[in-house]
């Protein structure tokens, strides 16, 4: 077995002696290695065959913690990976942890989503005995009901929307018209909201938008992630909710009770499935976490 010193040892005099890299090169490759030495260390590791690929992915967060660029983080993946190939082509190792790990440019951003609990404070915030509280409360119920954008909810329109049926028929990217289904819920909330709210906030102005400003217009979308903030902070909800945070609430607790795929990406608007796989990666960590949490051996 050899130690991860002696490991990054050879490597470096193998890129001195045989590859002949200029010294501020092999200064900056020895640098990066030691730096992941000490990590490795931090966790209990001694010999470099025992290092997992989970070691590395603890590091590379580690890195994006100490807010390092994703060029930086990039930067200190080449190098490691450059280890590990040695290493395996010496035969000093049986697997390379590395393999499987894709560069930064490559990771997508999990969307930022609310939990039920969350989801259930932010929305028992508007206060239901005012003409503003009850149009905001149709507002909050309809966006967590649907997965809508805030540029759809504030151009809807009240020939676009059916309580009878429960669905609502947004227009979407590139103007391609879907229908998305209601849950009670948000179907009582805009039924209050069209006879108690709506006629009050229209005055004897004609438009045909479905949330009307108090001045009897079309609301705007500024104001719609202004009531998002407003409640959020009502609420106590500690982190930057916004309204596409909603639209990722709806879609990930639907993937997390199982709802198929490609029913979901219909709903959100999806024109690619794989822009709503992202939401399976978001469910696969919930059930991880979950496990770790509540399991005896985990």
């Amino acid at each position: 077995m050899l130690s991860i010193d002696g490991s990054i040892d050879r490597y470096l005099t193998h890129l001195r002696v045989e590859r002949q890299l200029a010294s501020n090169t092999l200064e900056a490759y020895g640098h990066d290695l030691r730096t992941f030495a000490q990590h490795l260390t931090s966790k209990g590791r001694k010999d470099i065959d025992a290092v997992e690929e989970k070691d590395l992915l603890s590091f590379l967060i580690a890195l994006h913690d100490g807010k390092l660029t994703s060029r930086s983080v990039t930067r200190y993946l080449v190098v490691i990976r450059g280890l590990f190939t040695f290493l395996l082509k010496e035969k000093i190792i049986g697997k390379d942890p590395v393999s499987k790990v894709e560069f930064p440019a490559k990771w997508k951003k999990l969307p930022h989503f609310l939990t039920l609990e969350q989801v259930d404070d932010l929305l028992a915030q508007p206060r239901r005995d005012d003409t503003l509280g009850i149009r905001d409360h149709a507002i909050m119920q309809l966006f967590y009901a649907s997965g809508l954008r805030i540029s759809e909810m504030s151009q809807l329109t009240t020939d676009r929307i059916n309580l009878q049926q429960g669905y609502v028929m947004p227009m979407g990217k590139g103007s391609k018209e879907r229908v998305v289904p209601m849950g009670k819920q948000a179907i009582d909330a805009l039924s209050e909201y069209i006879d108690e709210s709506r006629p009050k906030l229209s005055g004897k102005r004609i438009c045909d938008r479905l949330f009307l400003s108090r001045l009897g217009s079309g609301i705007s979308r500024q104001r719609l992630w202004e009531i998002i903030k407003k409640y959020a902070r009502q609420a106590g909800i500690k982190i930057n909710v916004t309204p596409h945070m909603l639209r990722h609430s709806f879609a990930t607790h639907l993937i997390e009770r199982g709802a198929d795929l490609r029913i979901v990406q219909t709903m959100l608007g999806h024109a690619d499935v794989s822009t709503t796989q992202i939401y399976t990666h978001v469910s696969r960590r919930h059930v991880q976490e979950l496990y770790r949490k509540f399991h005896p051996r985990s």
